[in-house]
């Protein structure tokens, strides 16, 4: 039946990308070509009408149980209302901020989700208390628009979704007794993945923030139930099978406070617009966050296999390698080199000459 479902979700979400391509031209949500956009011409968004299409009749079908179910179908429905509306309007950030809280807030309180201690690695417990609503909040949100941000090339938003929604499921069958969470981002991976047919460079619609923002909210909400309330590793999983995002999000904010520029400041220079700066072309740039997202998701299955100190080694090895990679490619400002810098002045030839 699963097998059965996932196909028909696959299949239902290729049938009706043109429908709601028609559609997105008659309601004018249409995507206009700028100076911080890769695309020359006029394109239909609202393509995420048809992922979450394709996700509701994969779960009609499967119907599957669990406490928080309800709630996260009655948070996604007012997440895709808001990014529906805003691919339309153009709805204020602080309007599309709202739409993203009370989405939250829904499967935080009415749904019970929370992340309220974690087992550290050498003993003890970490307890959020009061602070685990806000936190669980934070991570929702934070997740949501970090899918949002990195929609900025053909294919990139639905391809990086699906290889985290994928990572999800497979982490949440080895984990075992998550089958909820593996069966509901199984339908929401095929369902990406049959709007890529389309979304694919070159692209014949975007998804817009109807699909952005769906399946960043989704991806939050599957990787706190999968990972919540366990150790201080399992914790981790989540944020490494998310990397890329979170690291693109996380150092455009950096980004902004070094170059003092306002937090809402839009930019060029997020990971995809750095590839493309070094040569890459749009296609090949995709493929390459394609293989850093799926390398994310290897380390995540490593990371949990791994001993406490196996994990730690892992965990630091990534985040070097992340340092290495926002450096070479001058994801920050491109005489930001601190790591690289002080790599150089290790070598042989470098150090007598200091001497």
């Amino acid at each position: 039946m699963l097998y059965m479902t996932l196909i028909i979700a696959f299949f239902t979400t290729i049938v009706l990308t043109p429908v709601v391509k028609k559609l997105a031209y008659k309601l004018g949500a249409t995507d206009k070509p700028n100076n911080r956009k890769v695309h020359q011409k006029l394109m239909p968004r609202l393509g995420g009408l048809a992922i979450y299409i394709g996700f509701i009749v994969g779960v009609l079908l499967l119907q599957p149980s669990d406490d928080v179910h309800i709630p996260i179908l009655i948070g996604s429905f007012i997440i895709i209302l808001t990014g529906f509306i805003d691919d339309i309007k153009e709805i204020s950030p602080r309007v599309k901020l709202l739409g993203q809280i009370i989405s939250a807030l829904i499967v935080v309180i009415y749904g019970d989700l929370q992340v309220q201690f974690v087992n550290l690695p050498f003993g003890g417990q970490l307890d959020f208390g009061i602070l685990s609503i806000p936190i669980t909040m934070i991570w929702i949100i934070g997740i949501t628009n970090a899918i949002n941000l990195i929609d900025g090339l053909d294919g990139l938003a639905g391809g990086v979704s699906s290889i985290a929604l994928f990572s999800i499921a497979g982490m949440a069958l080895i984990m075992g007794n998550q089958v909820y969470v593996m069966v509901i981002a199984l339908v929401l991976a095929v369902s990406a993945l049959g709007f890529l047919v389309y979304n694919f460079h070159p692209a014949k619609i975007f998804m817009g923030d109807t699909g952005a923002l769906f399946l960043g909210y989704m991806i939050a909400v599957l990787s706190l139930l999968g990972f919540k309330n366990v150790t201080f590793i399992s914790l981790v999983i989540p944020v490494i099978i998310l990397a890329v995002p979170i690291s693109d999000t996380l150092f455009a904010i950096i980004r902004r406070i070094v170059n003092k520029q306002p937090l809402s400041a839009p930019d060029k220079s997020h990971l995809h617009h750095c590839l493309i700066k070094l040569g890459y072309s749009h296609k090949k740039t995709v493929l390459i966050i394609y293989l850093m997202s799926a390398l994310c998701g290897l380390a995540a299955f490593l990371f949990s296999q791994a001993t406490v100190w196996g994990a730690l080694i892992i965990l630091t090895t990534i985040i070097i390698a992340l340092e290495i990679i926002v450096e070479k490619i001058g994801l920050i400002r491109d005489d930001y080199r601190p790591l690289l810098n002080f790599l150089n002045g290790l070598k042989p030839e470098n150090i007598r000459n200091k001497m």
